[in-house]
Formats: structure tokens, sequence, C-alpha cells
């Protein structure tokens, strides 16, 4: 039975109908008739009012990130549309799926210059899956419906409507259905059967196999299908950086992360293998190096459910499209079962030279100043089995994934591929409420923390848990160091003069403590974790510190440096 309402209020029924909880926003002229309609949900949404748009998709990713479920975003349009494109961008690069909700002046003003009329549709299409332009009432149902289906379906990503005001105050009859299919778009493609008849062929005559796991796997929530298929076979496996937190830790036959700031052993590894297993992941230039000399020994078998990834930076032997929830398992019952004892030994000895020559060091300095690795070592060591780190960008970001032992369960939320300063704070407000039983660490450089520093005030006015973390180095850490190591320690616009962190929390009523000795560090990690509510721990680390191992850009895996001897 169809009912006659306004826009406004259907937007916020069919946010019902799709099981939305929970929206992050910030009001303005253009959306006033929306978040009008929204006061009267209180008690179906919390609508969590952040201080910047930006901020608001970043929370909306972090939430995403640990649910699983699409991030919801509200704000008007102008620059408030504008401002929002950082956020759609990391998304898209990531596979983080959203729904973001622009306004838009009315129809008649469409296309003359009037005030905060922006094209919003042209600016968001490069950045999204989807982006489309509401005029009419009766179309909002069908719009909203087609743009959560899109948004999680497949690949998952983020997708904008540009909501006009006269779609938003006009009235008509409501019906909402959701979206169960769209003919143009097809997100989860048959497997061709001799594609995973050969893929299996291939990893059945391997002597030397590895599997690089991605994202992708966590997206596809196929976990326990990568987990028989691993052990079936005995493959060791490592992660990408956004692949952390799918397999544990002490998974025996978790070999580690790939990359430029990667483990020695599955990096060097990608060069001694037979047979390449890619699954779920894009073979970013981060993980890649030069693309001529990547795994030149192998053959390659990818499995993604995206076309477009498939032999689009590396070229491929087996190409295998699908959804690895169902790719993986049926690959897995023709594989024979296996065992490569002597191949998975000799990981071994590539970890215990990076244990001698990168980790010792960065856990036992010799100097009196405290490293970025103890601190975030000793966060991990301290913290709950369910605990989940949102990282920033820069050395804070590596050594986060270096040191925090995130278990299975999307525990580890970084910037990936867009690699956005300013990522973690509010990533950090959505992941807490969308993880409100987790202990939620947001560690940030110094430099990072200031992008995005005023979403404290959304800390603070809901009160959230987080426990920001500031590794201040006095430095915009990862370009310095790229500077030492590659432009003669030229450290041009890289020092900074910071605030008070400590003080600038208490500000926001939030309760902090600096730590400038390493023999302070543990207990004050202990009273930040047994702070109820939000707190700031900031910690002077070296200056000048570096994160090892790295391999430089461009170059092949093989030229790994290990230390400052090696530069």
């Amino acid at each position: 039975m169809s009912e006659r309402i306004n826009g406004a209020e259907a937007l916020m029924r069919s946010f019902k109908e799709e099981n939305v909880t929970t929206i992050f926003g910030y009001p303005g002229g253009f959306i006033i008739p929306v978040f009008d309609a929204l006061y009267s949900y209180q008690k179906e949404f919390d609508c969590i009012l952040t201080r910047h748009e930006q901020g608001a998709v970043h929370a909306a990713q972090g939430y995403a990130r640990v649910t699983g479920q699409p991030g919801v975003v509200i704000v008007t349009s102008g620059p408030a549309a504008t401002n929002v494109i950082t956020g759609l961008a990391d998304a898209m690069l990531d596979s983080t799926p959203l729904v973001v909700i622009t306004g838009q002046s009315i129809v008649a003003q469409l296309g003359t210059d009037s005030f905060q009329e922006t094209d919003v549709i042209g600016i968001t299409q490069p950045v999204t899956k989807w982006s489309y332009q509401i005029r009419r009432a009766e179309d909002l149902p069908w719009a909203v419906a087609r743009a959560f289906y899109i948004a999680r379906e497949g690949r998952p990503g983020p997708v904008v409507l540009d909501l006009t005001k006269d779609a938003q105050t006009q009235l008509f009859d409501f019906e909402y259905e959701k979206c169960r299919f769209i003919r143009s778009y097809q997100p989860n493609p048959t497997p061709d059967q001799a594609d995973l008849a050969l893929a299996a062929d291939l990893i059945n005559l391997a002597k030397r196999p590895m599997a690089v796991v991605g994202q992708g796997v966590m997206l596809g929530h196929a976990e326990k299908e990568l987990y028989e298929f691993l052990e079936k076979a005995d493959i060791p496996a490592a992660s990408t950086l956004l692949g952390l937190s799918i397999m544990a830790n002490d998974y025996p036959l978790n070999m580690g992360m790939v990359g430029m700031h990667g483990n020695v052993a599955p990096n060097r590894k990608t060069g001694e293998c037979d047979v390449l297993i890619a699954i779920g992941c894009r073979f970013s230039d981060r993980v890649t190096g030069d693309i001529n000399t990547y795994a030149a020994n192998a053959n390659i078998i990818h499995f993604d459910i995206d076309p477009s990834e498939l032999n689009k930076n590396v070229r491929v032997f087996l190409p295998v499209l699908g959804n690895v929830k169902q790719t993986l398992p049926a690959v897995t019952r023709l594989l024979k079962p296996a065992r490569h004892t002597e191949w998975i030994a000799s990981f071994k000895t590539y970890k215990e030279q990076e244990d001698k020559q990168v980790i010792a060091r960065d856990l036992h300095p010799e100097g009196p100043a405290i490293t970025m690795a103890e601190t975030v070592k000793c966060i991990s060591d301290k913290s709950g089995k369910q605990a989940v780190l949102v990282a920033d960008v820069g050395q804070n970001e590596m050594v986060s994934a270096r040191y925090f032992s995130a278990g299975p369960g999307r525990q580890f939320v970084a910037s990936g591929g867009l690699g956005t300063m300013g990522f973690c704070l509010p990533a950090a407000v959505g992941a807490a409420l969308g993880a409100p039983t987790s202990e939620i660490y947001a560690v940030c450089g110094d430099g990072g923390i200031q992008m995005t520093i005023q979403e404290l005030g959304t800390i603070m006015q809901y009160q959230l848990p987080v426990k920001v973390v500031v590794l201040n180095n006095n430095f915009l850490g990862m370009v310095r160091q790229w500077q030492e190591l590659f432009w003669d320690k030229r450290y041009s616009s890289t020092r900074m003069q910071n605030p008070d962190f400590v003080q600038l929390a208490a500000s926001y009523h939030i309760a902090g403590r600096r730590v400038e000795k390493r023999e302070e560090l543990s207990e004050a990690v202990q009273q930040m974790i047994d702070h109820k509510g939000p707190y700031l721990l900031e910690v002077h680390v070296e200056e000048e510190g570096m994160v090892y191992p790295m391999i430089p850009a461009g170059q092949p895996i093989s030229n790994i440096i290990m230390g400052p001897s090696e530069k």
C-alpha cells in the first residue's frame, strides 16, 4: 500500500528498508529538508555530526571497513559536495562500500551557477561506481535501492546520489522495492570451469607455490575457504597491506606481509616461487616493485571478481574471474593433498635475517629515543584480542602494519591505494561506532592528525572510547625518510613545529598524557587502555627514525634495504 509523502521522508524510509542504523553527515541549506526529516528518526538512526565533510566520509569508511556494510553520508551542496571527493577516491581505490547523499539546488537553477551549485555528477563519476542526480521525488526509492545494490554487490565501492531540493520536498506515492538485479551490471560473474581446472592442475604440479592474499578475500567473506585452500595444498601465504587481519598472525602458513615495507621472507620468495597465486588483490606498485622483474620465475594465477583488474598491472598466466567465495572452494575440490615442507622451511632463513637486522633494532634500540615500533608493539601486547587499530598514512602506518598483531576479523584499518593523510582520526570514529565492543586505537603521526584534528570534537560530543596515539617525531616522517635516502638529506618542508597535543585534547575534554622516556612507556600505555572513554597519548619518538625493510619505489623486490648501512 503506497503512502503520499515527500522525498526527504521517503529517503528515511528507504534507509530503514536497507537496514541503515548509522549516518554520518553535516547539514546545510540545500539538504535541510532531509535533516528535518531525520529529526523524527532519532530513535531509528544514530546521526553523527562530524566537524568536516571529509571527516564524515572517512568515518563512514571506518564504519564500513569493520562492519562490511555500506557507510552512509549526508551532506549539502557546493563545497560540502566537493569536500567529500577525497574520501570517495579513497573508498574507490580500497573497495569500500559507501552511499553518499549530496544536496543540490532546485532544478530550475541547474546550470546557472546559482549559489553553491556544483556539477557533482561530473566531478564524482571518475571516483565512484555510480553517481546519479535525482530531480524528481518519485525517482528517489528506485535510485536509493540501486545505490545500495551497486555499493555492496560485486567489488564494493562508493556511490553518490545528488539530491535536488525539489526532489526533497515534492510529494509522491511512496513504495520501496529492494534492487536485486541490474541488467547492465553483473557483480558476480560465473567462473569458467576450464580455468578452475587449469588452476588446480598448475597448483598440483607446483614445487614452490606461494599465495598473496588481498582484501578481496575479506570482502568476499571467504576466510574459511582460504584456509581450506591453503591447508589442502600446503601453500605458504602472505598478505597485502589491506589483506592484514585475514589470517591470524600465528597461523603456520602465514609468512607475513608483502610490499615496500613488508617482510623479507615473502618478498624474497616472490622471486623464487614457481606458481604465484594472487587472491583478491590488485598488484599495486607498492607490492610488485619493478613489474618487469616481479615473480619472474613463476606462473601467476590471479583470482579476482573485477575483470578490469585481470592483466591490468601484471600479465598473468591464468586469470580466474569470479567471487573467491565460489572460485576458491571449486579449485580446492580439485587439488591433491600436498606437503611442501622444505619449501616452507626455506622461508625461515629470511625471517631470522629480518629478526636480527631489523626487528631487534626496532624493538631494542641502542639510543635513548623511543621508537615507533616499540610503541606499537607495546599497544599490541597489552590490548585485547578483538582490538582494532586504525592507522594514518606514513611511517606510523607501516610500523602499525608490521608490529600490531591484528587477529582475523577486520582488525586493521588503513588507507591503502590513495594514501590519505588525515584518514585515521575520523575513520576511528566510524570504527568505534561499527565495532562498539572492541578497543579502538587511532595511531597517527604528528602530521596526519593535524589534517583532520577537528574530529576530536566528534569524539568529544559522542564520548567515543577512541584511544588516539600520536607518534610525534616533529617531521613528516615518510617524506623525510625518502629525502634522507634519495635526496641527500635535503629536508625541504618536512620539519614541523607542533602544538601541545595533550593540551589540545584537554580543550576537547579528552584526557591525555605525554611520554618522552622509555621507562614510562609501558605504564602510560596501560593507563590509556584502562581509561574509560576517549584518551590521547602523545609519544615523542626518535626524530629521524626509519622504517625498514624498504624496497625503493620502482625497483626490483630483490633490492631490499635492510638498514642504514645499505643506503
